[in-house]
């Protein structure tokens, strides 16, 4: 683990902090903090020439100054003579925008790629991307985690009789269908509408049985929470006795917290892909630990083994 260095931006260094507990090895020193007039400066305090590095910052809030300090530190350790430079974004921010279903809109996600590729990173470990097809977006190797079976082996233990996994749109229901299978239960589709760009969504019907039934729905991320609110309700009304939810990444924004603490549903389970403080902080919610996989990962890219083994 001598050549192994990991650093850290400024979005989450908690996670950062925990995966190199995780490696046992201390983080990188590197400068990353922004001048007054808003431009980020980033300095490595280490020598990394021909080191394998890895760089772990997600893309989300401040969306755009976290993926602009990710570019930077990238570009520092390029021109530090790094070995290899890998881009570990747990959350993949832009990742809805991943196709043209509008005239004249852009397809941010490729664009992120572009740039990621362009300031120098040679691969890109992420967590649950929004779209497989993101992956093609890029021309260096991309390796995919999954929360999956954390979020299954949660919901093993507590043993919930009658359950049925309910994915919360068309998109989801693969993944939904892969945690049905591993739950050994049923699933169930909500149908829905998205209207303009503003998170309205409407419910439209639910493929397969829920009356009677504990229902647990899966999505790959939770943002406003408007979706999961009328989810949760659509299923009450369906007659679903009660109602669980979990997702890979807690983004949050907006009205989301008291959405979901105002909603009759009896659990949020996540992973800290993003951190979850102040106001996010609800009883109701309960934080994975998405560190030790992350930190597995990045050993097994280190030392040459199988990544895809670790799902095996």
């Amino acid at each position: 683990m001598d050549e192994l260095k990991v650093f850290t931006g400024n979005a989450h260094p908690a996670l950062a902090k925990a995966v190199t507990e995780y490696l046992s090895i201390p983080l990188g020193n590197c400068e990353v903090f922004q001048f007054s007039n808003e431009n980020i400066f980033v300095r490595i305090m280490e020598n990394v020439r021909s080191r394998d590095t890895f760089v772990i910052q997600h893309i989300t809030s401040p969306d755009n100054k976290s993926l602009v300090e990710l570019l930077i530190m990238i570009d520092a350790l390029k021109r530090a003579s790094a070995g290899r430079i890998t881009a570990v974004v747990p959350y993949y921010g832009y990742g809805r925008t991943d196709k043209k279903d509008q005239p004249r809109v852009p397809i941010t996600a490729r664009l992120i790629a572009d740039l990621l590729t362009v300031a120098g990173a040679n691969r890109l470990l992420t967590v649950d991307l929004h779209a497989g097809q993101i992956q093609g977006f890029f021309n260096i190797p991309v390796d995919e985690l999954t929360a999956l079976d954390l979020l299954c082996a949660y919901f093993t233990k507590k043993k919930l009789q009658n359950l049925v996994v309910v994915a919360t749109d068309i998109g989801i229901s693969k993944r939904a269908r892969d945690m049905a299978t591993k739950l050994a239960v049923p699933l169930a589709i909500m149908e829905k509408r998205r209207i303009g760009n503003f998170d309205q969504i409407e419910t439209l019907n639910v493929i397969g049985e829920v009356e009677g039934k504990i229902a647990l729905t899966i999505d790959d991320e939770i943002d406003t929470a408007g979706s999961l609110a009328n989810t949760v309700t659509t299923l009450i009304e369906r007659g679903a006795n009660e109602v669980y939810a979990c997702c890979t990444h807690p983004v949050f924004t907006g009205p989301a917290s008291q959405r979901i603490a105002s909603s009759p549903v009896k659990e949020v389970v996540i992973t800290d892909t993003i951190p979850v403080t102040g106001q996010k902080k609800l009883d109701k919610i309960t934080v994975l630990p998405i560190a030790p996989l992350l930190g597995e990962a990045i050993h097994r890219i280190h030392t040459g083994l199988s990544v895809g083994a670790m799902f095996e």
